[in-house]
């Protein structure tokens, strides 16, 4: 199972309206290394969500529904997107100032590569984060 970050602004789209929605598409990434990271995905890997702006901060954990595909809406077919439901809120939202302060999370991608919107989280990643956001 791959485990995945995916950072979206919560003024356009939030870990709330996914679960008002109960399902998505995730679309928008045009970045060679996130679309990179999409192409890699697989259906039943999991996914942190992140709200940028002014939050900062892992909100949620969902589900990849889907493996990726083309986006319908554009002609592009490097644009791809897939599919992903919400599986929990976190019980405490995780900051990014709280990850940078962590020696074992000094090689994640959200500190090195602060602007990428995809990105892989290894499995010392993962727990390391849960564990913050119980």
């Amino acid at each position: 199972m791959g485990r995945w970050l995916l950072k979206t602004e919560p003024g356009t789209y939030s870990f709330s309206d996914l679960v008002r929605d109960r399902k998505t598409t995730w679309d928008g990434v045009s970045n060679n290394l996130a679309l990179k990271h999409i192409r890699m995905m697989k259906k039943g890997d999991m996914a942190f969500i992140y709200h940028t702006g002014s939050e900062k901060a892992v909100v949620g954990i969902a589900e990849i529904t889907s493996d990726p595909f083309p986006d319908p809406a554009q002609n592009n077919p490097r644009l791809a997107v897939f599919t992903l439901k919400p599986k929990k809120a976190l019980p405490n939202p995780v900051p990014l100032a709280a990850i940078r302060t962590r020696k074992d999370l000094s090689t994640f991608p959200l500190v090195r590569l602060p602007r990428l919107s995809v990105m892989p989280v290894d499995a010392g990643q993962w727990k390391a984060l849960l564990d913050m956001g119980q």
